[in-house]
Order: structure tokens, then sequence, then C-alpha cells
């Protein structure tokens, strides 16, 4: 033990450094640290050390006591172990870590479970639309199949009497998409009524027309949106130029500015008006009257062309040069309809023929079979009746003066 004297030596030692320099600075560890062993002290001294478990003996007397591994130590006088606070920390920490991590797994586990029973669902719903669709598209198909097939125009019962005059009787006739059909017959047959009744400028008295699958009186603004005609005695506006014309006509067929001024100008130097189209169409001859209207009939670019003697009054290069381009209109998907008595013409250009005799359909079908292994001329001749007797004309061979 130190003397006294060292004792208050010391701490007047310890006073004067007090006073002459700052407190030492104790770290958040060390405190940490010594609060850890001072908890730890006061768990061991309030720690209960007997615990008592009753066990029943084999000879039913008064139960036992068993000791706990407390009760040893207190009973050697020795002083129980304390964890120490820091480990029990770690523990549960970790333990609630795990537990937070499992049901996360668990959750993320019913989530993959759920996407996927989502996704099955999905494609379960997506496989019954297909199904649906492509049992839609085989009934189509089957229909298809199973109905008659229509072309480009269609006539059924078509019928037109002008009082007392039948001028067509019960036409049934389907001219195919991408063909260029010539309609022939006698002066007075009913071609020009006929195809009137398919462009919809004469009503039927009984019977269908449509055309592209579309009925012409049914529908009409449909059906004249994908034809191009040349009427028999076409009326044009004669106090506009060409060019007012043709740029009349594609507006009115709801082309715009830019695409009307362009298709004038190639029509213009395909039917050979370059020339013309500055004056005035009343100005123009017969043939050049049928060129500029053929042009109109052409410059919305129409599925079907119902031409009523489209070369009438033309010349024979410019005839040459509208069967080029209806031809090639023909072989790119176009169909054309036209009536003519030029039999060579009709035998040479177009691939099928019909033949209308007294409002009545006599013959149709490809060029071919029509004619049967003759000339078209000579099978027409024959279904028309022949050469009329001329022997009443012996007057015709001496002259009057």
């Amino acid at each position: 033990m130190a003397p006294a004297g060292a004792m208050k030596k010391t701490q007047a030692t310890s006073s004067g450094a007090d006073t002459s320099s700052p407190a030492p600075t104790i770290s958040v560890s060390e405190r940490v640290s010594s609060a850890a062993r001072d908890a730890a002290d006061v768990s061991a001294a309030e720690q209960v050390t007997a615990t008592q478990e009753i066990s029943d003996p084999d000879d039913d007397s008064t139960p036992s006591v068993t000791q706990s591994e407390d009760d040893v130590h207190s009973d050697r006088g020795d002083a129980p172990q304390a964890r120490p606070v820091g480990t029990d920390v770690v523990s549960g920490a970790t333990t609630w870590v795990r537990s937070a991590w499992k049901r996360t797994r668990e959750r993320m586990s019913d989530e993959r479970e759920k996407a996927a029973e989502r996704a099955k669902k999905r494609a379960e719903a997506k496989a019954e639309k297909a199904a649906a669709a492509k049992d839609a598209a085989d009934q189509l198909l089957t229909a298809a199949a199973d109905a008659t097939p229509r072309g480009a125009v269609s006539m059924s019962g078509l019928r037109k009497e002008f009082g007392d005059t039948v001028a067509v009787t019960s036409i049934d006739l389907d001219i195919p998409s991408g063909s260029f059909y010539g309609i022939v017959g006698p002066n007075g047959a009913g071609k020009t009524t006929t195809l009137s009744m398919i462009t919809g400028l004469l009503r039927p008295d009984a019977g269908t027309v449509s055309v592209g699958g579309v009925d012409v009186w049914s529908d009409p603004a449909a059906a004249k949106r994908m034809m191009g005609t040349l009427p028999d005695r076409m009326r044009l506006f004669d106090r506009l130029t060409g060019a007012q014309l043709l740029y009349y006509s594609g507006v009115l067929r709801g082309l715009d500015n830019v695409t009307v001024r362009a298709r004038v100008k190639s029509l213009t130097r395909a039917f050979g008006l370059d020339d013309a189209v500055g004056r005035l169409v009343s100005d123009y001859s017969a043939g050049m009257s049928k060129k500029i209207a053929l042009a109109c009939a052409l410059i919305h670019s129409p599925r079907v062309l119902v031409l009523d003697e489209p070369f009438e009054s033309v010349d024979p290069v410019s005839a040459a040069s509208i069967t080029e381009i209806l031809q090639k209109y023909v072989e790119n998907g176009g169909t054309v309809i036209l009536s003519s008595h030029g039999m060579e013409f009709i035998e040479r250009v177009c691939d099928n023929v019909a033949i209308i005799v007294g409002g009545e359909l006599l013959a149709s079908g490809a060029v071919d079979d029509v004619r049967d292994g003759g000339t078209l001329e000579e099978r027409f001749i024959e279904l028309v009746g022949g050469r009329k007797a001329t022997e009443d004309l012996e007057w015709l061979h001496s002259f009057s003066d």
C-alpha cells in the first residue's frame, strides 16, 4: 500500500495535469465495449440459476428435483458463465435476415408461379384465337369454293323493254377478270342497251348487274368507282379545252392536283393529242373526240373499261396505239368490255366473245370455242341467219341516165 504522502502527491500531480492539459478522448468502440461488460456483469448477477424439472420416479415416491448446470455451479460456489451481449445481437440479426430472406424467396417463388400461370393462360387464349381464326378462314374458303365463281362483271336475268319492243331478253353472262371481252351482233341486236345497263346509264326492267361483286343498282357509287365508260354518242363538255376536260374528269374521280396533271400529260402524249389539248373540244374531229373521251375514261385507272364502239371514226394509226394501250392494261389485270362490228378485230384482239342477236345471247366463251373451227365472221353469219337474198335488185344493174 502506498504511503499517504505519495498518494497526495499523485493526486496533486493529477490535479495539475487536469488543469494544464485536455481530458483524454474515449473512442466510441471503447464506450461500447465498456457498456457491454457492464451489461454482462448485471446479467450474470440477475440470472436465476435454479431450474427444477419434476419427474415421476418408478417407486411413486415424492418427486425429485433435478439441478441445472447453474445449480451445480452454485453448489460448488462457482459463478455462472454469462453469454456476451454482442453474441445475442449477432445471432438475432442472423436469424432475422435468414427469416426475411426465406420469406422473400417464398414470395419470389409465388410470383414466378403466378407469372407462369398468367403466361399459360395468355398462351391458351392466343391458341384459342388462332384456332378460331383458322376455323373462320376455313369456312370462308369452303364457302368460296362452293359458291359460283363471279367475274369482273356478272349479269343475271337481264331484261329491258321499250314499250312493245323487247331490247334485251334474259341475258346471263359472267365476264372474267383480266379478259379482253368483245360483244358483237347486228345493228339493233341490243349491244348498246346491254352495255348501258352494265354501266348504270339504263335501269333494267328485270335481273341484276354487278361489277367486282358490287350490285350496280344497290350501290351505284361504289360500282361506278370501279368503271371507266365510253358510251355510244357520248356528250362531252365541248366548251372546255382538251386539257381542261381531262383535268375535270380526274378531279371528278377524286384525284389530287399533282396526280391529275401528270396523268393528263401521259394520256395526251399516248393518244397523240399533244397539239390539240389547248383547243376547244367543239373544234375536234369525230376521231379526236373519241380519243379524248377514251382518255377521260382511263384517267382514274379503273378496274373495268366498258367501251361502246371505241374505234369508230378513229384512224388506223391511232387505233393501233389505242389497241396497244388496252392490251397492256389487260395484261396488268384490267378488264375491257367492248362492242364492235369488226369481226376481224375482235378475233385478233379479244380472248372472249359474246354474240347477241335480237336481244338474246346466242353464244359466249373463248374466241376459239365460239368460232368452232371457222372464222368468227362465218360463225356470226351462221348464228344471225345468213346472207339476205338479193334477187329483187336487178333494177340496180341498169342506170337511170
